[in-house]
């Protein structure tokens, strides 16, 4: 089809939980994924990207509000968001669109705006303010399961269920929990759903400009896929799991680590889990790696038929496309599964960035550190719009331009809180207040320094144990390095203090503005 020189789209496809290590261009010696390999090389991969927090909740906000999590305070999934923070959604509008959603950005209302008794408040995976709902919520809500149940499937009465494995699959009791397939193929996966319905709903729009976030729930758990992609990879193949002798021994690293490992069940990953994550033996891990990659290579078949819906219909080349995930995940390194963690497994994520006409660095990779933050700026830049005075990103668009950005960062910044309002359980076990369940952290080319109000520090030298095996922050020969991360990472924080009316002043004559630019 002809192209219609005059639209200007945006793609936002983001994973869920999606290893910044799993991808064939960065010599994973696994994973296929066909699609997403072609858009790398039609496109810009930065290598050395990473979340600025974690879980879902928290990872998604900073990315669509370009605030650290110090800043937009959602620090857990079902934190409310506070009302004056702007969004890419909202200032997409202001460009005249109507920014679509297809998923869910794990967002609440905030609660001093909206009543209480909101149903918004009994799900922890609504949709931060401005985006159009087409497709919304996780799997288990309502709309994929009206899709399914219109197939003829019977939903259980515990949604999460519908992922249980076939219960008669052969050759079950030979391999670990996570190998039998779903009950369903492919082509009814939520995966299918979201790319049905995101192709009918541009099929109608294919000669106006339009703004699209689609947010797939995988290769987030349940670790179930369906055929074939269940026995896709053999786990005698995959990278085995990085983690010392036993998950006791783990546990001596850190108090929080201790708590996760002990207190973290098989069932929040697989529908038929046992007992805790921490002891699943490597023979189940390697499985549960297996089909993990199988649950990206069918996100892959999904995401190359809307790429190839936009070819074919002309649209392509007036669509920047951005896919990127929340966070990572653990895969058994350290005996965890999930992204609770200070570990990079848990923060460093996949970047693609596709600008049609950027075509001199298509193909190239970024080794620079890049963060969640940088897409809402990079993504408004492209749509030439201001960039909000509070947004702690950077534009990307030097390296799309094939520049090195003078005085970019030298190192990322991690956040994450693991206080739980509902339960307390971190709480009583580390003996510690709310407050003081949290974590900031920084990394650069060799050290990694995390640092707790009230815990003992964290310090890695990751040139030398790439695998965050040693802490370092108790020999007193690194005394001087622990001050130096530690004042470091106490200006990071005193130099991205919020920021949405500092620039201005009031004098006599009246209000003035100065905004410099941030690099």
């Amino acid at each position: 089809m002809e192209r219609n020189t005059e639209q200007k789209n945006v793609l936002l496809f983001l994973v869920d939980q999606w290893r910044g290590d799993t991808l064939r261009a960065l010599g994973h010696p696994c994973i296929k994924t066909p699609n997403i390999e072609r858009l790398a090389a039609d496109g810009l991969l930065f290598s050395r990207h990473y979340t600025t927090a974690t879980p879902c909740g928290p990872a998604r906000t900073s990315l669509l509000t370009g605030l650290y999590m110090m800043n937009h305070r959602v620090v857990r999934n079902g934190t409310p968001l506070d009302a004056r923070h702007s969004n890419l959604a909202l200032e997409v509008r202001k460009a005249g669109y109507s920014p679509a959603i297809f998923g869910y950005t794990s967002n609440v209302p905030d609660p001093r705006v909206v009543s209480p008794n909101d149903p918004a408040f009994r799900n922890q995976h609504g949709n931060i303010p401005g985006f159009e709902e087409i497709a919304p919520g996780l799997p288990t809500a309502p709309y994929y399961m009206a899709h399914v149940k219109s197939l003829g499937y019977a939903i259980p009465a515990d949604p999460h269920d519908f992922w249980l494995p076939d219960p008669n699959y052969p050759g079950a009791k030979d391999h670990g929990p996570t190998w039998a397939p779903a009950r369903f193929p492919s082509a009814h996966s939520d995966n299918a759903y979201l790319i049905d319905e995101t192709i009918k709903y541009l099929s109608v729009r294919e000669n106006e400009s339009w703004f699209v976030h689609i947010a797939t729930m995988r290769p987030h758990p349940p670790f179930i896929v369906p055929e074939p992609f269940n026995a896709m990879f053999d786990p005698a193949d995959v990278p085995a799991p990085r983690r010392g002798k036993s998950w006791e021994e783990e546990a001596r690293q850190h108090p929080m680590l201790e708590f996760f490992l002990r207190n973290t069940p098989q069932l929040d990953y697989f529908r038929t889990g046992k007992g805790q994550a921490a002891t699943l033996d490597e023979r189940d891990i390697r499985q549960l790696r297996a089909t993990y990659y199988g649950m990206m290579e069918e996100v892959d078949v999904h995401f190359g038929r809307l790429i190839e819906y936009l070819k074919a219909s002309g649209q392509y080349d007036n669509t920047l496309i951005v896919f990127s995930s929340d966070h990572g995940e653990q895969l058994g390194d350290h005996y965890l599964l999930g992204k609770q963690s200070y570990f990079d497994a848990t923060y460093h994520i996949p970047l693609i960035v596709r600008v049609p006409e950027a075509t001199g660095t298509h193909g190239q990779h970024v080794d620079r550190f890049t963060e969640g933050v940088d897409i809402m700026p990079t993504i408004l830049e492209w749509l030439e719009r201001p960039v909000p005075a509070a947004c702690d990103g950077l534009s990307l668009a030097p390296f799309v331009r094939g520049e090195t950005p003078a005085n970019w960062r030298d190192e990322v910044h991690v956040e994450f809180d693991f206080r739980e309002v509902l339960t307390g359980e971190p709480q009583r076990f580390l003996d510690r207040r709310m407050e003081q369940c949290n974590l900031a952290g920084i990394r650069d080319e060799r050290w990694k320094y995390v640092h707790f109000p009230s815990l003992p520090p964290l310090l890695f030298n990751l040139q030398d144990d790439p695998g965050e095996f040693r802490n370092l922050a108790n020999d007193p020969s690194h005394a001087t390095l622990v001050r130096d991360y530690a004042q470091k990472l106490l200006s990071w924080r005193m130099e991205h203090n919020e920021r949405t009316l500092t620039y201005m002043q009031a004098g006599a004559d009246g209000l003035s503005e100065c905004r410099e630019p941030r690099r």
